[in-house]
């Protein structure tokens, strides 16, 4: 066996994400990657413009020219100056980018501390807030977002310990269906509280004691879930909390996708700008409402006076994966999201989708090609005998579910996959075994090793103005404070 494939051998046996670097980078070494990295030219970006900007601002620092230094961060500050943001920069190495790159990152991100700081003490901090805010707002925030997924939810769990552990999840999140579930319990609780909530074998220990499904690693024949059982592991997982007093408890933003169970009606994303006083175990359970293998839920929310009440008692809602899995245009609308991470175990889509690194490639463009020639197709079909159908109304209502699914967009800028051996239809809503648990959340884990760096490197400059704001902002109210004890004295 060659070195490099005892280095493959090593990524695949890795035990951390540790192991997986030292194993990668070395692999890098060996087959010629590191010089690809180190070398700035390519035709894959415009290295001559980020090579220019990249001097100006290390110039500019080192002048001490803040006014300088804050026009230039002023007219170029965004994630893909000279396409630098393309994954075929990511797909080359298998850890990290051109190293011309990750210079720009730093340099812009050092750049920020800079200004941020007093040492540009020429610069009023109302400017200074002002500038940041313009920054934030026009650079953009990245977004999670899980996929409708059922058992497989625990490939999500996976994922988050992944990004969790390398200080990389976004507040931004969404879920639908097992994946509002996973969401609900990253928002809820407190980061101090998660390292043992994410645990996969506490949580099979969880599941053990509100459902009474015993453990085993022997296969187990396919038990769908009763509502009653996913109910009570909801109710013992996620506090009884608001969308609003989620926020205020951990700062993220939760939206949990539902769709209608009546005709004539729109889905809703949930979340606490949109429905603020809406209990967070409903929607879960809502989302989680499989059509035809579960009755669809009623929401409920607090009053003014923080009773529990209906919300909207006329309506009701199932799952959200049915009309908006991954919502990616509300997202935008509501918080200015403009990078999506996007982990994805729907069985019905998994097929048709390449991994996060090889979005751009010929045989994903052929794929992309193919399912929206499909698309066109059965949604012409669909309009052709839409009359005959209104006849049945279950017809009726299963086509009007069918099309919502097809018509979807299911893939971010990164996409997070597990491993086709997971795609098993039948036990998609069963209970699985604890070896299957324990095998998913690994596999969750894994497949985000490989795209650590570059979720790294394209989150960083937008991480560091959320930092710089949060600070800002927090000094913004000592001073209005400061301000208003003056002219009362």
């Amino acid at each position: 066996m060659n070195s490099k494939r005892k280095l493959q051998k090593a990524m695949e046996e890795a035990s951390s994400y540790e192991e997986w670097t030292h194993a990668a980078i070395a692999h890098d070494e060996k087959s010629g990657m590191q010089r690809w990295k180190a070398a700035e030219q390519s035709h894959l970006y415009d290295h001559a413009t980020i090579r220019l900007r990249l001097a100006q601002l290390r110039k500019l620092r080192k002048n001490h020219d803040h006014r300088g230094l804050l026009f230039v961060l002023h007219e170029g500050i965004h994630g893909n100056l000279g396409g630098m943001g393309r994954f075929a920069l990511y797909d080359k190495a298998l850890f990290g980018t051109k190293q011309l790159i990750v210079d720009y990152v730093d340099e812009v991100v050092g750049a920020l501390e800079h200004i941020a700081s007093p040492k540009a003490g020429d610069i009023s901090f109302e400017e200074k807030l002002d500038f940041f805010r313009r920054a934030d707002h026009c650079f953009g925030r990245s977004a999670f977002m899980m996929s409708g997924s059922g058992s497989l939810f625990y490939f999500h769990i996976g994922v988050v310990k992944a990004l969790l552990g390398e200080g990389l999840l976004p507040n931004v999140l969404s879920g639908s269906s097992g994946g509002s579930f996973v969401g609900a319990l990253i928002a809820t609780h407190q980061k101090t509280e998660l390292a043992a909530l994410l645990d996969p074998e506490l949580l099979v220990d969880r599941i053990e004691e509100e459902t009474g499904h015993f453990k085993s690693d022997s296969a187990l024949k396919p038990s769908v879930m009763r509502q009653d059982e996913i109910r009570a592991v909801i109710d013992s997982m996620i506090p009884d909390v608001t969308f609003e007093e989620a926020l205020k408890l951990t700062g993220r933003e939760l939206n949990i996708s539902i769709a209608p169970a009546e005709k004539h009606q729109k889905s809703r994303l949930l979340n606490a700008i949109t429905t603020p006083n809406v209990l967070i175990r409903e929607a879960v359970l809502a989302s989680a409402a499989v059509p035809g293998v579960y009755p669809p839920v009623m929401l409920a929310a607090k009053n003014h006076k923080g009773q529990k009440q209906a919300y909207l008692p006329a309506r009701k809602w199932v799952d959200g994966s049915v009309s908006d899995d991954v919502p990616a245009k509300r997202l935008a609308r509501l918080y200015g999201v403009n990078h999506y991470i996007v982990s994805q175990t729907n069985p019905h889509v998994i097929p048709f989708m390449a991994d996060g690194k090889k979005k751009g490639d010929a045989f994903s463009l052929f794929k992309d090609a193919s399912i929206s020639t499909a698309r066109a197709w059965l949604n012409a079909g669909a309009g052709s005998i839409e009359r005959p159908l209104a006849l049945s109304p279950k017809l009726t209502k299963f086509t009007n579910v069918a099309m919502s699914v097809i018509n979807q967009d299911y893939i971010g800028d990164i996409n997070i996959l597990p491993p086709k051996r997971f795609f098993n239809p039948f036990r998609i809503l069963a209970f699985l075994s604890e070896g299957e648990i324990l095998e998913l959340v690994d596999a969750g884990e894994r497949a985000t090793w490989p795209l650590i760096e570059m979720i790294r490197i394209q989150t960083r400059i937008s991480r560091k103005l959320a930092n710089i704001l949060e600070d800002y902002d927090e000094e913004h109210v000592q001073h209005v404070k400061a301000a208003l004890r003056k002219r009362a004295i």
